[in-house]
């Protein structure tokens, strides 16, 4: 007898795949968060895009004055937590991780729709969202907790040199393994907050996702799974392998096992698709080692992977100091091993207002 719920699903499929197709924008991304043995959580992500972002890494200590860039009515705050973030173009923060082994993932969702800015709430522009997460917070708990309340109005605007506003969806995860989704859908904040929410993508909307991955799920990763580069195929397989990898005690090999995950649901270099929906080149990955305070980066166009080491910064608002490292036009610069002698004093950057 057939299943209706399988066939419910499978129609559900059928329906999201052809209107993927009516999407023209095509820019991707991937991230999941790795329960591993004795307590280790590892979140990794790739950035997938059209072009290149002109992505170099910070440090941003403690007490830095912030502007929302919204406007007269800016959010405004100072960081409470140091942290090291990946840019784009020096002037958004696009994935980072802070002292407190809290991690923000920025990624592409098509279907965001922003409210109308009210006048009642403070503006927060779309390029600083990320960063106002890693430097208020240090749980994903308590990031639900302060949104839930809806304190800011996220305004956007159109990436420099595009003639579209940006519409990006928010993760969040910890040290603990917690993990939310941040969505803007037809003008409403949604959040998803489970531990159980390891994996995003992009389109279709998250809780459409876990529908399409649930009809995956009931075959089962060792049977088949969807090998294309499309959004809800890499979610199902980062879904099945994240959970598939051994638990291993070793550092040294759960990272490598993260990594191998996310090159497994990486795009080819030089692959661009303008009809299909979320397909770009991976550009960079970063694994983030939340237990020991370790970020890795990885360049598509570097042999090397990298890292910098959290634990040996000095984040305080009396001494730290703002640093950068260059990473070369399209990520090119070859760095191997811990680099945070390789960062130089550098003036922050501003957000991109609106």
């Amino acid at each position: 007898m057939n299943n209706p719920g399988k066939s419910i699903i499978a129609a559900c499929i059928a329906l999201v795949a052809g209107g993927l197709g009516l999407v023209q924008e095509a820019n991707a991304c991937t991230r999941f968060v790795y329960h591993g043995a004795d307590g280790e959580v590892i979140t990794g992500r790739s950035m997938d895009y059209k072009i290149d972002t002109g992505t170099h890494l910070w440090i941003f200590p403690r007490g830095m004055a912030r502007s929302g860039e919204a406007g007269p009515r800016s959010l405004q705050w100072t960081s409470r937590y140091g942290s090291v973030i990946a840019s784009a173009y020096d002037i958004a923060t696009t994935d980072g991780m802070n002292e407190a082994g809290l991690v923000a993932n920025l990624l592409w969702l098509a279907e965001s729709e922003y409210p109308e800015r009210e006048s009642g709430k403070p503006g927060l522009s779309i390029s600083a969202w990320t960063q106002y997460m890693l430097d208020n917070f240090a749980s994903v708990d308590a990031a639900v907790k302060a949104l839930a309340e809806e304190p800011f109005t996220l305004i956007t605007d159109s990436p420099p040199g595009e003639q579209r506003l940006a519409t990006l969806h928010l993760s969040l995860s910890d040290a603990s393994g917690d993990s939310a989704i941040i969505e803007y859908i037809k003008g409403r904040q949604v959040i998803h907050h489970s531990r159980d929410y390891q994996v995003m993508t992009n389109s279709p909307v998250f809780e459409e996702q876990l529908a399409l991955n649930e009809y995956w799920r009931e075959i089962g990763g060792t049977v088949m799974l969807p090998g294309t580069n499309r959004a809800a195929d890499r979610f199902a397989r980062a879904s099945f392998y994240v959970n598939a990898i051994p638990k291993s005690e070793d550092p040294v090999e759960a990272i490598a096992s993260a990594f191998s995950v996310i090159r497994n649901v990486s795009v080819p270099y030089g692959i661009t698709t303008p009809d299909q929906p979320n397909i770009s080149s991976t550009r960079w990955r970063t694994v983030a080692d939340q237990k020991r305070g370790l970020y890795f980066f990885e360049s598509a166009l570097a042999p090397n992977v990298f890292w910098v080491d959290l634990k040996k910064i000095d984040f305080s608002s009396a001494t730290g100091t703002t640093q950068r490292l260059d990473l070369g036009q399209y990520q090119r610069t070859i760095y191997s091993g811990e680099a945070n002698a390789r960062f130089k004093a550098a003036k922050p950057f501003r957000f991109l207002g609106v």
